[in-house]
């Protein structure tokens, strides 16, 4: 029998500690199996070796068997050893039939316990996951609630603030003059800490020096195109419309102020960010101001100052024309000017200028504001808004002017224009064609002084407002009412007789355009005729074309 090939022996218990005896997957427990297997081998091939005392656990040492201890060893017990080394035998083979069993079950189970070992490590993170998640959400839920917290608690103290400013004002009211000079500064105080809570600090040191009573009338006029009492006139005018009521954060704007920043923007065309600076107000409020007040002129003091003259008023003008200039029947004078504008974000090619673009060398865009203009040189009409590609008489076509002369409430009435209208039934113009009689030249010099009242009044009106000469902020869609009340102002300035600064004077840059068809109408050209006719013969026409 060949011993182990590590050259230990297996562990002591006989057949028994077959399963103790094999260490799993190690290198004894094949050396083991290999000392069993060629013990088998020999006991089949009838090599019996002498008995072994398996049961003493010191039969084998050092890989060695125990020589027999005598002569008598032979007879009843070789066959005890015989019979408990079948046993062992049998006993041994059952233990390495389990281990082989044991092993094909390992073997065979192995994925399975891989893939519930994955599935519960997933199951392990995303448990965790859902932990962290919750407590995530939690977390967040906390920081609302705090927040929620302080916002209700910055209005609860802005309440507490103005009940305290209230009842300060009462006590003020009902103490002793000492102790409400105290109250008074400590509702200041608790004013100016809920202002700050709402409004930035802003100096109007500047609009406090000129509303002052103490303020020069001629700086006054100077800064707002107008005297103080016209400027009073129209804020009483204006008050209802524009004032608001003080709420429980902050006090209102004065009508005074929203009026002088609207007429302050419409005189200079400062920038916003300049008049918020000068009048201690956010831009977006200055911005504001203007629109509202604006709108407030065109529903309120438009219909009172800009409205077209009715039979008395029609007879005046009619008298006053013909004694200055000698031309009967005419009721104003037209003109019409371009408005420098953005370029706009749609339809820019019908904005476009071109006639200014070529003179000027730059690209220019701009609407049109047409006027008619009466001896006092005030506005009795205005058409605004339409694009400035288009020539003065398509303009014309579009106005309300064209249609009420169309309904007949132009009758026995003529407006006078320049050579870029039509020649009609109720317009006037200069002849233009060339190789003109002395008649004829008489006609336009008479024609050309009515039509300097329109071009005159229109140059006082760019002047007193400046942003009618630079392209403004406003936009497009808000131009219409922030030009109808520049007329509207103009129109009060020039009743009340409000001058201009000749240091501001403004110079206007208007080409004039030939129509298509200069002459819409046979009796019109006739009544010309007669016009020029009677004007040379009754001492009417002038020299200065000699």
């Amino acid at each position: 029998m060949r011993s182990p090939s590590n050259g230990r022996p297996p562990s002591s218990g006989g057949g028994g500690g077959g399963e103790a005896a094999a260490p799993a997957g190690g290198a004894a427990g094949d050396d083991d199996f290999a000392f069993y297997y060629s013990f088998l081998q020999d006991a089949a091939a009838g090599a019996v070796p002498p008995p072994l005392e398996i049961d003493d656990p010191g039969a084998m040492t050092n890989g060695r068997r125990r020589k027999p201890r005598g002569p008598d060893a032979g007879g009843e017990e070789g066959a005890a050893a015989a019979a408990g080394k079948k046993r062992s035998i049998a006993r041994i083979l059952t233990s390495l039939a389990a281990l082989e069993a044991e092993e094909h079950a390992d073997r065979a189970g192995a994925p399975g316990r891989e893939l519930a070992l994955l599935e519960s490590n997933a199951d392990a993170r995303s448990q965790a996951m859902m932990d962290y998640y919750a407590k995530m959400e939690g977390s967040f839920d906390a920081a609302a609630d705090s927040e929620a917290a302080a916002r209700s608690k910055r209005s609860r103290l802005a309440a507490s603030a103005t009940a305290a400013a209230v009842v300060a004002a009462e006590d003020s009211a009902a103490a002793p003059s000492a102790s409400g000079s105290a109250a008074t500064a400590g509702q200041q105080a608790a004013g100016h800490h809920q202002r700050r809570l709402w409004v930035k600090d802003r100096s109007r040191a500047w609009w406090d020096k000129c509303s002052s009573p103490d303020y020069p009338e001629e700086d006054f006029r100077r800064a707002f195109r107008m005297g103080r009492e016209t400027f009073d006139m129209i804020c009483d005018a204006l008050g209802s419309a524009v004032a608001k009521e003080d709420t429980m954060l902050r006090a209102a704007i004065p009508v005074r102020q929203r009026v002088a920043v609207c007429i302050w923007r419409l005189a200079t065309g400062e920038p916003l960010r300049l008049v918020s600076k000068r009048f201690g107000l956010g831009i977006s409020t200055c911005h504001k101001l203007v629109l509202e007040v604006c709108a407030a002129i065109k529903s309120v003091l438009m219909p009172r100052f800009l409205q077209w003259p009715d039979d008395a008023a029609a007879a005046r003008f009619k008298a006053a024309f013909e004694r200055t200039s000698g031309v009967p029947g005419v009721i104003g004078a037209m003109y019409t000017t371009h408005i420098p504008i953005i370029a706009p974000k749609i339809s820019v090619a019908a904005y476009f200028n071109r006639r200014h673009t070529e003179r000027n060398q730059k690209t220019s865009y701009s609407i049109t504001l047409q006027g008619v203009v009466g001896p006092d040189g005030a506005f009795t009409d205005v058409c605004i808004g339409w694009p400035g590609s288009m020539p003065d008489d398509q303009v014309l076509e579009k106005s309300m002017l064209h249609q009420r002369a169309a309904a007949g409430m132009m009758r026995e009435s003529w407006l006078v224009g320049g050579a870029s209208y039509p020649l009609t039934d109720w317009v006037l113009v200069p002849y233009t064609h060339p190789n003109l009689t002395w008649t004829q030249h008489a006609f336009n010099e008479k024609v050309g002084e009515l039509r300097r009242v329109a071009v005159e009044a229109f140059a006082r009106l760019k002047a007193r407002w400046a942003c009618l000469q630079k392209r403004t902020e406003v936009k497009l869609q808000d131009l219409p009412v922030v030009l109808g009340a520049c007329c509207v102002l103009h129109n009060i300035c020039e009743l009340r007789g409000e001058g201009v600064d000749p240091a501001i004077r403004c110079e206007l840059v208007d080409d004039e355009t030939t129509p298509e068809n200069p002459v819409r109408s046979e009796a019109a050209k006739r009544a010309r005729d007669g016009i020029a006719h009677n004007l040379l013969h009754r001492g009417f026409a002038g020299t200065t074309f000699f």
